[in-house]
């Protein structure tokens, strides 16, 4: 048996020294071909959403286990996170502090490779992708629960037509709240977090600790920080902050609603090429005071068969009761059929933006 468990140790040894020698095998090839779009001229960007979901697609029917397909994904997610690094520096600006969701989602999205750069607001990441301070953004765009996030409409409205940030991928965030504590829970007295998710959990903690304080603050990441040094307290965060501030977690899953998931956007300065399976996003104002002009610009769609999966509206800031109007609807800003949409929509609205054509997740 020892000399079996010897063998097998051998075997891994000599598996691993592979692995190594095929993983920088792989990033030279990688460095090799940014060289080689550099001399062709090619203006590539570094992260490619449906070169993504190809070698995602890939990899899942070439692997026959006894790994689960989402353990060999996170190995791959990390291994392009490092050939893009090789590539080109490559920063992502999101919504802080460091343990926040939208961090989770950022480097579930990218990979540890990367540069992270935390940004105080919603704005400040757009500012930090249109000023070229980083490479992308991303940024919450609507909770499956609560709707659409105000501020991320309202940084489109603002936006200058030459400093636009574009859409160019989304990604999906199952948000679960964890209750962490470096105390057991029998002896909770305080519970830390930002009043959304105290509120999101609220049936939980008063079936579960229904005498502890709860007591708000800035962000679920503060939370865990605090109650990390507080003994009797506790946070309700997510389970990423607990390796961040050395807290333990002690109750898994405590939100309310199970399927409560927040979609973000990636923008940055280019769009993708179309890959077949498409959402964009626009974004116009109509003559309020001709009735039926919304209408009218909404048949433009159902003529051409294009079908609207989101309509948002926000007062443009322009004067009184005038409003920006946001439709998101399946294919590419370069489909012809989208092309000939938007050329018709000229006829009834007063202005129109693109914000982004980008693969569909959903």
């Amino acid at each position: 048996m020892a000399t079996n468990l010897s063998q097998l140790r051998e075997r891994i040894d000599d598996i691993d020294a592979r692995i190594v020698q095929l993983l920088n095998d792989r990033a030279s090839v990688s460095i090799g071909i940014g060289s080689a779009k550099k001399e062709m001229g090619i203006i590539s960007q570094p992260h490619i959403p449906k070169r993504e979901q190809e070698v995602f697609a890939r990899i899942e029917r070439l692997n026959h286990g006894p790994l689960p397909h989402e353990a060999v994904q996170a190995i791959y997610r990390e291994i392009m996170s490092a050939s893009i690094s090789l590539q080109k520096e490559t920063t992502i600006a999101y919504l802080g502090p460091r343990g926040s969701y939208s961090f989770q989602s950022a480097y579930e999205k990218f990979g540890d490779s990367l540069t992270f750069v935390e940004q105080p607001s919603i704005t400040k990441v757009f500012q930090a992708v249109a000023s070229g301070a980083a490479t992308y953004g991303l940024v919450p765009f609507e909770n499956s629960s609560y709707g659409t996030v105000q501020q991320t409409l309202d940084c489109f409205v603002a936006a200058l037509p030459e400093a636009q940030a574009l859409i160019r991928g989304e990604t999906y965030l199952a948000v679960h709240h964890c209750l962490l504590s470096n105390s057991s829970r029998d002896k909770i007295k305080r519970i830390y977090s930002h009043p959304q998710a105290l509120g999101q959990c609220a049936k939980w903690l008063e079936a579960n600790l229904p005498f502890a304080e709860l007591v708000s603050v800035a962000s679920t990441s503060r939370a865990a920080e605090m109650a990390s040094r507080e003994s009797g307290s506790a946070a309700i965060s997510n389970a990423m902050c607990a390796d961040l501030f050395d807290i333990n977690v002690v109750e898994r899953n405590i939100e309310d609603m199970q399927n409560n998931t927040t979609r973000f956007f990636i923008i940055g300065k280019a769009l993708d090429s179309p890959t077949g399976n498409d959402k964009t996003l626009l974004q116009f104002t109509v003559d309020h005071r001709k009735p039926g002009a919304l209408c009218d610009a909404l048949n433009v769609m159902k003529q051409r068969q294009i079908n609207l999966t989101k309509i948002d509206s926000r007062p443009s800031g322009q004067r009184l009761w005038h409003y920006v109007f946001f439709v998101e609807f399946e294919g590419h800003a370069e489909d012809a059929k989208v092309k000939e949409a938007i050329k018709d929509l000229d006829s009834f609205c007063l202005d129109i933006r693109l914000l982004g054509s980008y693969m569909s997740l959903q």
